[in-house]
């Protein structure tokens, strides 16, 4: 599989218009500005004071304080014709930045970690482009930059804030840069591309006592074990084989010391799948398996359970819009990657529950240059190339979708 992509000293840029190019040092200052000041979710003041800036330098209508400090931009071709929506996030992470580089953070415990200051500087050049070039496509063209994707979610308040409507979206695209792949690549699938995302928290009730004696108590510590072993079986063999799933406890805390059998337990976790019929499935499942377990024991337990984020689900038509771009942007046809799919979650999915979509993955990484560390890792960084490459997809996707009379 990794053979079949293309040779990081082959990336071909001839494919990105003049202007696009020659935008490419800007975009670079934005993205490195951004990345200096990053900001938690719903708290991307300095974010969204920066591209309400540029906009209003460029004429661009645009309304902020949606969902706290999401911003909605149109630009109106003056044609008649649909409306394209292009979403952008804008938060950041609580992660120490590791990087010595000269943009590095100047936020303490605050990073830039995902790439979303590259998303909000693509979506920004995409805005200084396409506002010079209205005559390039008819309708109108409407920019998201949301809040809050990492937690607890800006897509869905901005859709309840109205951001799909006055003028109506008839189709909305999003990207994600990728270090999972190479730059020069675009990963995009029609149906799911990325997990729903939902949690728990359990706490197990039992009964302390002396670790010499282990016959007057009820041990939370060996229940819960058990409950964690179980919870294994439920995608092994509650799942069709087909669908892909996944049950993650990934912290547990119990005991203070070598001679005290813990009172309590606690454990919390993930679940993570792609086909929607099992929404409502897994938390009903889980406290099956716990119930049960701490019945045997003579147990109790609290259970937490939360869906956070559905699947993000592309649109047949608008995938087939992205890939085509991609087509003429990448080498072919080892620079278009379909099997892309990640458990990793996004709430892109609730814009693509509304309107017919395309979320995909932007090629970032550059071994070469050690820009290869993983999503939310401290030392996280991308070729900036991408940068000039997500502005061709976009422009390329508005000019396809809102075709010029």
């Amino acid at each position: 599989m990794v053979s079949t992509l293309p040779n990081l000293n082959s990336v071909d840029l001839s494919q990105l218009r003049l202007e696009i190019r020659n935008l490419q040092p800007q975009l670079v200052e934005w993205r490195r500005r951004l990345h200096q000041k990053p900001e938690l979710s719903f708290h991307e003041n300095l974010t969204a004071q920066f591209v309400s800036q540029k906009l209003q330098e460029w004429g661009i209508e645009h309304q902020t304080n949606i969902a706290k400090t999401g911003i909605v931009a149109t630009i109106d071709s003056g044609k008649p014709g649909r409306v394209l929506a292009i979403r952008a996030d804008m938060d950041a992470l609580p992660i120490q930045e590791e990087n010595e580089v000269d943009y590095r953070s100047q936020h303490d415990g605050i990073m830039h970690a995902c790439g979303h200051d590259g998303h909000t500087a693509i979506a920004l050049g995409t805005v200084c482009y396409l506002a010079k070039h209205k005559h390039s496509f008819s309708g109108k063209v409407k920019f998201i930059f949301q809040p809050a994707e990492e937690g607890p979610g800006g897509a869905k308040p901005m859709i309840e804030a109205g951001v799909l409507k006055n003028p109506d979206v008839d189709a909305i695209v999003g990207l994600h840069l990728w270090n999972n792949l190479p730059l020069g690549t675009v990963g995009v699938r029609s149906g799911a591309l990325m997990a729903a995302v939902e949690i728990f928290d359990c706490t197990i009730f039992g009964k302390g006592g002396h670790g010499a004696m282990p016959h007057q108590t009820v041990d939370s510590i060996v229940v819960t074990a058990q409950i964690v072993s179980a919870l294994q079986a439920i995608v092994a063999r509650n799942i069709d084989p087909i669908d892909s799933a996944v049950v993650t406890v990934g912290k547990f805390h119990a005991g203070d010391t070598h001679n005290v059998i813990a009172n309590t337990a606690q454990i919390g976790g993930t679940v993570r799948y792609f086909n929607p019929t099992y929404q409502g499935y897994f938390g009903k499942r889980l406290e099956q398996v716990i119930a049960g377990i701490c019945q045997s024991h003579g147990a109790n337990y609290k259970l937490d359970y939360s869906a956070f984020y559905p699947p993000v689900i592309n649109d047949s038509r608008i995938a087939e819009l992205v890939r085509g771009v991609a087509e003429s942007v990448v080498e072919t046809p080892a620079g278009i990657v379909p099997e892309c799919q990640t458990m990793g979650g996004e709430d892109m999915s609730f814009f693509l529950q509304e309107v017919p979509g395309c979320y995909f993955f932007l090629g970032s990484a550059n071994p070469e240059k050690n820009l290869a560390y993983p999503h939310h890792h401290p030392r996280f960084d991308f070729d900036e190339t991408a940068l000039g490459m997500g502005v061709e997809m976009f422009v390329r996707c508005v000019e396809k979708f809102c075709v010029r009379d």
